[in-house]
Order: structure tokens, then C-alpha cells, then sequence
């Protein structure tokens, strides 16, 4: 880092009429610096970590809470917590290529909740991990261990079951974009005589943690949706809304994804 006087002394030979290459030369700076002076002369302030509400010697609530719920529900579903070297560790939240909507929306809630982290996209096949690496990662996802999700107890710190009560919508449409859907069902009915087919829209949320499955539940109870278990083969894991009212609920609040 070169201290303001010798950057304004290297100007001052380039506006002198002397090239680059000389200036260069005399000051011992590459021609590509003194270039880059030219446009800015001041030294750049060393970007500054964000420092982390739950390492504070008094704790604080994560902000913004509505953007960290949100954020839960994707790690919940389809994230991950990755040591890297250093202390730090790596999020990753798998995004599918066909929700281009839902990668935007994943990286914009890391960029929330950890503005000064930078967010990378790498793709996959048929995804891209929104990425963004930080030493904080378990301390605001304290749910990460060793193992799968649905091998060991998931189960919210009391601040997060604050966040979350505050912001339910924001925890449900999380899980779902990550681990659910919304899609049209259908059922053939006999009506006078006549076989009719009925189309109507249901969303599922498949997870196989029987933690993750209960707090999407519980949240859906606390918001009046009904929602009942599949429990037949091959579909245990699932969770339905079907009846109208609440697929109404789930459509104000949740929507489809895009």
C-alpha cells in the first residue's frame, strides 16, 4: 500500500510531461498503479468484516430478521455448513437452474443477513450453490454438526424460535423453495353417472428429517393451515396442503416458485 505522498509525487512526474514507463522507473511503482491513480488517488479503506450479533459478549438478534428466517428455511432444506482453512466456513445452498428467481432470492437473503461477505454462484449439475464463506456460519446456523441433517437433532436456538414466531412466512416460504412445491393434482369423480376429471393445486414439502418436518408443521398450525401427512409407500416423508382455504394461505404468503 503506497502512502498518499508518494502517489500525489508520481502524478506530479506524469504531469510533467514524463511517461509512464519513466515515472515508473524512478518511483519504482508499475505503470498499471500509477494508471489506476490517475483515476483514483486516494487509497481504498480495507474493507471491514461484519461483525457477528451472536459472538458479542451480549448477544443481539440477527438482522434482518425477516431475511434470516427466510435464509433458515433454505439451510434447513437444501444448505450446508463446510469447514474451509482458517476457521472459516463455507455456506452452500443448493438453487435448481429452473428457479432462476429462487437463486436471486437465496443470494439476496446472504446478502442481508452478512453484507460485507461476498456471494458466489457455482454451478453444478442442474444447480448452482449460492456460496458465500464466513468464520460466523455456525455461530447464526447453530443446527450445523457432523452428519446429515436427518441423522441428528435439529432444534432452534431460543433466539431463533424468536425470529421465527415473529416471522413464520418467512421460515415457511424458505423451507418449501427449498424442499417443497406447488403443483396441480388431479382426481377423477363420478358425478350423475358421468366420470368427471378435477384439477386443484396442492403443496408438498418433502424432507426426510422428522425434526424439519415437525417445524414446518408446527408452523403451519400456528398460521391455521391444514396440512396432512402422505404415509404411503414411498411418500412418508411428504406433507400436504390441499384444502382451498389454506392453499389460499400458502398462495398470499408462499407462492409458487420461479
Amino acid at each position: 500500500m503506497y502512502d498518499l505522498g508518494t502517489r500525489k509525487h508520481a502524478l506530479a512526474l506524469v504531469a510533467q510531461g514524463r511517461s509512464l514507463n519513466s515515472v515508473s522507473r524512478l518511483t519504482g511503482v508499475s505503470r498499471s498503479t500509477i494508471r489506476s491513480w490517475r483515476t483514483r488517488l486516494e487509497p481504498l479503506e480495507p474493507a471491514r468484516a461484519e461483525p457477528c450479533p451472536r459472538c458479542a459478549p451480549a448477544p443481539t438478534a440477527v438482522e434482518p430478521p425477516a431475511a434470516y428466517a427466510y435464509l433458515l428455511g433454505l439451510y434447513l432444506g437444501d444448505g450446508c455448513l463446510s469447514a474451509a482453512r482458517r476457521g472459516v466456513y463455507a455456506l452452500r445452498i443448493a438453487c435448481a437452474d429452473a428457479w432462476p428467481g429462487l437463486v436471486d432470492a437465496c443470494a439476496e437473503a446472504v446478502r442481508q443477513v452478512r453484507p460485507s461477505n461476498k456471494i458466489m454462484r457455482v454451478r453444478a449439475a442442474g444447480c448452482q450453490y449460492v456460496t458465500s464463506y464466513s468464520k460466523h456460519w455456525p455461530c447464526l446456523f447453530p443446527q450445523h454438526g457432523p452428519g446429515k441433517k436427518h441423522e441428528r437433532r435439529i432444534v432452534l436456538a431460543p433466539w431463533q424460535r424468536e425470529i421465527v414466531a415473529a416471522h413464520p412466512w418467512d421460515l415457511v416460504r424458505g423451507l418449501v423453495h427449498s424442499d417443497g412445491c406447488r403443483a396441480t393434482n388431479w382426481t377423477v369423480r363420478t358425478v350423475a353417472g358421468v366420470r368427471k376429471r378435477y384439477e386443484y393445486p396442492r403443496y408438498w414439502f418433502t424432507n426426510v428429517s422428522d425434526d424439519i418436518r415437525r417445524l414446518y408443521t408446527d408452523t403451519l398450525d400456528t398460521l391455521g393451515v391444514e396440512w396432512t401427512h402422505c404415509d404411503r409407500a414411498g411418500r412418508r416423508y411428504n406433507v400436504s396442503v390441499a384444502r382451498r382455504a389454506s392453499v389460499a394461505l400458502m398462495d398470499a404468503h408462499v407462492g409458487p416458485k420461479y
